[in-house]
Order: structure tokens, then sequence, then C-alpha cells
């Protein structure tokens, strides 16, 4: 079953902030601003321009598993490079093959360079379930005769 539907339109119902760090930062702030938030990565910015993104992935096999210090490491050597990134018109599909294929599991969403928000596979998922329990509705009131021509 294809439902389909814009990043643009999650990235509306979403009312969550936008958390970036500096590639100055040290890894254990931002993993603890991650933790103060509970989200699962932090875009990494400079001059307001999106440079990479950092996950608990990141610290858990660059820092945590070579016994690395998190208050000594920037960001920046951890951080992923190049970040896959959609834009505000790629479907909800398309953004789910993506993540497949490209083993992420948050994407930002630019326009040019401006950073329009970031999805993950959360907020995909709770769409579709979404999109599809409107679809069954729909169905189910069309058999019992409850629709409007």
């Amino acid at each position: 079953m294809m439902i389909s539907g814009t990043i643009d339109s999650i990235l509306k119902a979403k009312v969550s902030p936008l958390w970036s760090v500096s590639p100055e930062t040290t890894v254990f702030d931002a993993i603890t601003l991650m933790a103060e938030k509970n989200i699962g990565s932090l875009l990494v910015t400079a001059d307001d321009k999106l440079i990479g993104i950092v996950s608990e992935r990141d610290y858990t096999r660059k820092v945590a598993l070579k016994g690395k210090s998190s208050k000594t490491i920037a960001v920046r050597e951890i951080v992923s490079t190049p970040v896959v990134t959609v834009g505000p018109g790629h479907t909800v599909e398309e953004c789910l093959r993506l993540m497949t294929e490209r083993r992420v599991r948050h994407l930002p969403v630019l326009e040019g360079d401006k950073i329009l928000g970031v999805v993950s596979i959360g907020d995909l998922v709770n769409w579709v379930i979404s999109a599809q329990n409107v679809a069954l509705e729909q169905m189910e009131n069309y058999i019992a005769g409850n629709y409007y021509s």
C-alpha cells in the first residue's frame, strides 16, 4: 500500500525545536544535550550552515569503543560527513528508502543552505501509520455507506 506524503507535511506537524552544536563543542557536552532533550542526534553547524551530524551511534563507535574521553574530544573529530539530506518536497517513501540504503536514522531537511528541520525514522513511521489509519477509516466508511458525494 503506497501512501504518499511529503516531508514538508511532517515538518509542519512537528513542534520540537531544532538542536545543534558547533564543531568545537566537546562530545561530552553534545551527548549531555542529547540526553537532556531525549534526542538521538544533533546537527553540527558553523555560521548557520550545516556541516555534519553527530549521533549516539557516532559516540558509541568513535569514542566509547575506542576508549577515548568524551570530555576532551571535540565533535569535529567524530562528526558524520557528508550529511545525507533531503528537501521539503521529498516523499516519505523516498526518505524511508534513503534511510534504509544509507543506514541513517535522521535526515536534515534543507532548502538551499537553509536548515528547515530534521526528520527521524520515528517521524516517518508515525506518519505512515497515521496515513494508513486514515485510509482504512475512509474505506470502512465507504463500505458501510457512510460517505459523502
